[in-house]
């Protein structure tokens, strides 16, 4: 079996931004596509993040492709690195992550403070994924575009793509396909 998670970001929906239509594209290519609903998506935890993905109960015997969306990308990483070693995924798609965010509110600030100070073991993590792949915009306003470029290509074995003008990849921003994205999981 094929299966393709897809995990949405702070603020999101299985049912917003760029998710729906991506949930259709990949069945039309023959995926089993998941896509949970992440709890207190308006205040991220990391424990009830990873929980809701170990629940999933994604068999690594099938042929497995993640792809996550801003803080969905943090949550995929920190459940890859619990996983036991037999775990193994064939692909990750990481849209607009980040370990460095531009926050305007001291609100926000808190809520992001436990995913931004707390590392996972990316050794872990690079010996999970069979393919890496971070796709970041260049008029990101919250997601400083060089310090995260740098951050992940230290620590992963990653492909970065660089898009223009794609903000945070949101509805919001009127991102609600992402063409490119059929290419990347060929």
């Amino acid at each position: 079996m094929k299966n393709a998670v897809l995990v949405h970001g702070w603020g999101g929906s299985p049912q917003k931004d760029w998710l729906p239509w991506a949930k259709k594209e990949l069945e039309k290519i023959g995926f089993n596509v998941i896509v949970p609903e992440m709890p207190d998506t308006e205040n991220p935890r990391i424990g009830s993040w990873v929980s809701t993905l170990v629940g999933l109960n994604i068999n690594p015997l099938d042929e497995n492709i993640f792809i996550g969306h801003s803080i969905g990308c943090q949550a995929i990483l920190r459940f890859l690195e619990r996983q036991n070693n037999n775990f193994k995924i064939d692909k990750l798609i990481l849209i607009a992550p980040w370990w460095f965010l531009n926050l305007a509110s001291d609100k926000e600030k808190e809520i992001a403070k436990p995913w931004l100070e707390s590392l996972v073991d990316f050794n872990k993590i690079k010996t999970k994924v069979g393919k890496t792949i971070c796709v970041f915009s260049d008029n990101d306003p919250v997601v400083p575009l060089h310090k995260n470029i740098n951050f992940f290509k230290e620590r992963l074995d990653v492909e970065i793509i660089i898009k223009e003008n794609m903000g945070h990849f949101t509805q919001e921003e009127g991102i609600t396909e992402l063409p490119f994205l059929a290419d990347l999981i060929k």
